[in-house]
This record gives C-alpha cells, structure tokens and sequence, in this order.
C-alpha cells in the first residue's frame, strides 16, 4: 500500500516520530529498574470525604475530555461529574497523557483515581487495582486507503487493505507507549509465530492516526471507539480491521489503602451502567455524527489551541491587569458565552456584562466593539484591585474577593467582610469564612447590622460565580496553551499577579 504527504509535512512528522522514539527507549532504559512501584500515600475514601474532593487524572483528547467553545466536555469529564456527585465530594481534574507517568501520579498520591480507558492487563495487574469495566473496546488496526481512494471502486479500496493479522507480516506498527497495544501485539507475535516490529510512540492514540492519515507512517494500533470517532473527521483512514476479541477497560486506583474507594466506586459503576444516563452518555461521546464537525470547528481548543474568537483580545486585555489569559476568558465565558452581543434584564452588555453607564465612567462606549467592551471589563476589575490589593495580601484570596465584587459589586463584599471579622471569622480568606457571609447578607438579622452598609443581597449567586469561573480556569490549565502567569517555577499554579493598568 502506498502512502504520500507533502514534502515538508512528512520530513516535519519523520523528524518528530525520531525524536520521539529516542525518548521512548531513554524511558524504557530509565524505567526498566522500577517496573513494579510501591505506593507511598495512604489515601482511602474516608480521607477524600474529609479533603472533601475526589482528585481524578484522566488524558484529554475527543472522546475522554476537552473543550468545546470555552466549555469542558468529554465521556471521562462527565463521568467524574457523577461519581463525584454520587460519592458527595468535588472532583479536582487533572490530566498526562503519558500512561506511564499517570501510573507514578496515582502511586504518589498526586491523583486518587485513573479514569482512563485502561485494559487489564498482567503488567498493569501488578501496579494497580482496577475497578468495574466502565465499556468495552477492541484493538483495530488503523490504516490509510489508497491515493484516490474516493475515485475508484468499493472493491479496489478493500482488496488494498490489510484484513488478517498475516498482512502484518514484516510491517511496523505504532502505538501508544506503555499502552495495553503494545502487551497484545507482542504476545500475539508469540502466540501465532508472525514476525512484525512494535515501536511504542511517547504520545497519545489520536496523534498516532492523524500521523497514519498524514502519510507519515503507514500503521497504527489503538481502541477500536477512539478509532471510529476519529475515522469521522479522517476519512482517508479505514479502521474496520480488529486485532482481537471484545475486551473491557476499566479505571484505576492505588493497590494499597483504596478498599474503601474501589468497593464505592464498584457499587457505583454497576448500577450507573445500567442507566438510561449511562447509555446517552456513551452515545453522546462514541456514536455521535456530529463529532467529526465539533473536532473540525476552530474552537475545538485541542486542535486549534483557541477558546474563543476572542482570544487574541483576552490575550492583550489580560496582559495589561496581569491576569492569566486564561482567568479573564473563564470569567467572559461565565458572563456572556463569548456573546458579543448580548444585553442583560438590566442592561448589561456584551462580552464582559459591563453596564452602560461603568464605561461611561471610564470614557468607553461598550456597544461599539467586542474590544472596547473588554477595555472596559479590564478597567473595571483594575479599580476592583485598587480596592482589594491593600487589604488582601495573599493574591490568591484576592482573586476570589474580586471575581466576587465584579458580579456583586464591591460594597457587598466589603460588608461581608466586616460581618466575618465581627463574628470571628476570617475576613481575608473567601472559601468557608467571606462567602458565607455573603450569603448570610439575605437574612434581615445580618443585613440590618450595624457594620453593614449595602443592605440585603442574594450572595449565593455570586458565591457560585466564583466557583464556576475557578473551576472552568482549572479546565483551561488543563487543556489550553499557558502564558508567563501560569505556572511558577516550582511546578504550581502561579495565580495573576497584580501590575498598573
């Protein structure tokens, strides 16, 4: 079978899959005395309840998790979502791709559960517990027609494809390293005495297809669902040979101190798999033909690296308060949906919600461009921080405070501040101590007192504003390109800074 790409597109991908090659067999030599780890936390169910959040590690590409016009989506993300719900915690999500590496996160406690689409397999069986299968795949072999397929016969396409595992014969395959494609492909040369060469590739399944659509190499294993998702928005590809029989996949957790976490997570898959939920879950994400248009629009951010058509903008506006692109894009995506157009009950307009007569104060007519109504967003949260940075050291905390004020206003925050500080709380600190006087602020007991200022206000609204802004930014830094605010050098979340605007 003959395959082509252009020039430079395949010396660019040939480069890559070299590279990428050398630092799979540095991580196989590195790797090769420390097969079998060892966990080193204890963290059952009863400490998560007590931490009050599930921390769930998953890999981020179309089908498990990832972001659609500015909102987080994915078969993994919204299963999280309701065994979260179902084991009465938060879910903190974070993301390898690198199987390998997500295995040493679960065993150092930085995630208490894979959520993966992982296959049992002997090597994995020593490293971690699985849970209930949550859906079942095969192996397939992924490969691409013939130049012109779309202009000769039926029968001329199939009679040039690989159909029996015996075409394998002398061929290389690639796969995902450490992937459960690589255990089975080596046992199966084993097992049947057919000589073919399995090079495990540092990256994930869906590279992998888009390198066998490109031309740049010829063959490709991975799950036989990711395959057909993919095969929607490639369709030079054919993925309709399988390797092997029905197989289950399951997730993960530690194989010491999870008794507790898998029994519930157990109970949980058993009956949620019997669902209604679980079924349109399933199709929504593996047997929707809209997927190949979601994966191809320009705002579907793993492809394209954008959340929005604004992002240029944010990008600019952001940079002038000091913010992570990202925060200032969470909080437009909270206001407006990347509307640029829309206008309030009262009156608030556009991308950012600004009302009229703030950008009058600030000189800015906000119906004029999506710019200017960002220019006037920033100036508003740039006199929020006038307000906020004296009083609140820790920048961190005062990202909450003005993500608060800009949907309250400040006088409400201020006002809750005085009541935490009256009745013993800490006035400095928003999660626990400031929101719940925010919200207390609609009882007449509390917005009647004397170090109250701005009367009564409906603060649970605001209280979940904050949260939805901070969580959806946590989903960007997952999954989004990073800026100089993002990350400090110590590998944490570095949250913006403060500068003059």
């Amino acid at each position: 079978m003959k395959l082509t790409a252009t020039g430079s597109l395949t010396r660019h991908l040939s480069f890559l899959i070299i590279a990428a090659l050398m630092l799979s067999a540095a991580s196989c030599a590195t790797r090769s005395g420390k097969l079998h780890r060892r966990d080193t936390v204890s963290i059952d169910l009863d400490s998560i309840r007590a931490r009050g959040k599930l921390i769930a590690l998953t890999d981020f590409n179309s089908t498990n998790y990832f972001l659609y016009r500015g909102e987080p989506m994915g078969f993994q993300y919204e299963m999280l979502q309701a065994l979260s719900k179902h084991l009465g915690v938060g879910i903190e999500i974070v993301t390898e791709n690198r199987i390998d590496k997500a295995i040493d996160m679960l065993h150092t406690g930085r995630a208490d559960i894979l959520a993966m689409n992982l296959a049992v397999t002997p090597p994995r069986e020593k490293e971690i517990r699985f849970t209930e299968p949550i859906s079942q795949t095969r192996h397939v072999l992924v490969q691409r027609k013939p130049d012109g397929w779309n202009e000769i016969s039926a029968g001329e396409v199939e009679n040039s494809l690989i159909r029996e595992p015996s075409g394998l014969k002398g061929r290389t395959i690639y796969v995902q390293e450490h992937s459960s494609h690589a255990w089975y492909l080596r046992s199966l040369t084993k097992e049947t005495g057919r000589a073919f060469s399995v090079k495990e590739f540092p990256f994930e399944s869906e590279e992998l297809i888009q390198l066998v659509d490109n031309g740049a190499i010829e063959l490709a294993v991975c799950d036989e669902d990711i395959a057909l998702v993919n095969s929607t928005y490639y369709p030079a590809i054919d993925v309709n040979t399988p390797l092997g029989p029905v197989h289950e996949v399951s997730w993960g957790v530690r194989k010491t101190h999870s008794d507790q976490l898998l029994a519930a997570i157990d109970e949980w898959i058993v009956s949620f798999r019997k669902t209604n939920t679980y079924a349109l879950l399933y199709a929504k994400y593996f047997r929707n033909p809209r997927s190949g248009a979601i994966a191809k629009s320009n705002y579907f951010t793993l492809t394209t690296g954008r959340i929005s058509p604004y992002d240029d903008l944010i990008k600019t506006y952001s940079d002038t308060i000091g913010w992570d692109w990202r925060l200032l894009a969470s909080l437009i995506c909270q206001e407006s949906r990347f509307n640029p157009h829309v206008r309030s009950r009262v009156g608030a307009y556009g991308l950012m919600q600004i009302m009229p007569r703030t950008g009058k104060n600030f000189g800015i007519d906000i119906t004029s461009s999506p710019g200017n109504n960002i220019y006037a967003g920033v100036k508003y949260i740039n006199w929020l921080h006038s307000i906020f940075d004296p009083k609140i050291p820790d920048v961190h905390e005062r990202v909450r405070f003005i993500l608060a004020a800009y949907n309250a206003g400040p006088g409400h925050i201020l006002d809750a501040m005085n009541l935490a500080a009256k009745f013993g709380y800490d006035p400095l600190v928003w999660k626990d101590n400031v929101e719940k006087w925010l919200q207390k602020k609609s009882e007449s007991k509390y917005y009647s007192d004397s170090s109250v200022k701005n009367g009564y206000f409906r603060g649970i609204e605001s209280v979940a504003f904050v949260n939805e802004i901070l969580e959806r930014y946590e989903h960007y830094r997952n999954i989004v390109s990073e800026n100089k605010y993002a990350i400090s050098s110590s590998g944490t979340a570095n949250w913006p800074g403060r500068r003059q605007f």
